[in-house]
């Protein structure tokens, strides 16, 4: 007769699956976090951000693969400057700033221009 298997968070006899390693959702995420510490938490409040920066570009409707928008309704949108995932320089010195696959040029009087990347 085998020994029964215990959560590994908390020590809880487990039942059902014959691979399962914890009794519950929580125990599994509480177990993960100890394993993942701070260094990842950086990483996925970073990547956090880049999403949610994503998303904001991406509420925007494309004509032609591109608007215009302001800062303001940017902002408004929570869009964070700080975070992007690359930079393009045009041949001509213009910059845009990328979040994956869709970006910004910012124009004159704080507007600014949403393309996507082909």
């Amino acid at each position: 007769m085998s020994e029964k298997k215990k959560c590994l968070e908390c020590g809880r006899k487990l039942m059902g699956r014959s691979d399962k390693k914890f009794c519950s959702d929580g125990c599994r995420n509480a177990h993960h976090n100890k394993v993942n510490p701070a260094a990842k938490n950086l990483i996925r409040n970073i990547n956090n951000r880049l999403r949610k920066n994503y998303r904001v570009l991406d509420s925007f409707t494309l004509k032609d693969g591109k608007t215009r928008t302001t800062k303001t309704r940017l902002l408004d949108k929570n869009f964070d400057f700080d975070f992007i995932t690359n930079l393009y320089t045009t041949k001509k010195g213009t910059t845009y700033y990328f979040v994956y696959d869709l970006g910004y040029l910012p124009l004159d009087n704080d507007y600014y221009m949403i393309v996507k990347r082909e």
